[in-house]
């Protein structure tokens, strides 16, 4: 159904975009202990009756993964939708085959 190049490129664009989220995922998992670790004192403070570590990973962290969940599906779809224009667009904007009759009367 599709040609080997367009799966490639897709797969490619859908991989940079995986480790994209996969990075900011990383980021917000490992940034909490290392935060709690330069600046212990900082992340004790409280902040709506939670100390700021607390709130951070009982109370944002699910919705932190839900927003990069999101985000890659968004644009994992405009990546492929992209891709399938992409793959239809040469054969819209081929010349239309000469009719051969033309060819005889000049």
């Amino acid at each position: 159904m599709h040609s080997e190049p367009f799966l490639r490129a897709l797969m490619r664009r859908q991989l940079k975009l995986s480790i994209a989220c996969a990075f900011a995922f990383l980021i917000g998992l490992v940034g909490v202990p290392l935060a709690n670790f330069v600046a212990p004192a900082f992340m004790a403070a409280r902040v709506a009756g939670f100390t700021l570590t607390w709130l951070l990973l009982g109370v944002l962290f699910f919705p932190f993964v839900w927003i990069i969940a999101y985000a890659f599906i968004r644009r994992s779809a405009a990546l492929e939708t992209a891709e399938v224009a992409a793959a239809r667009a040469p054969q819209s904007t081929q010349p239309k085959p000469a009719d051969a009759s033309r060819d005889f009367h000049t």
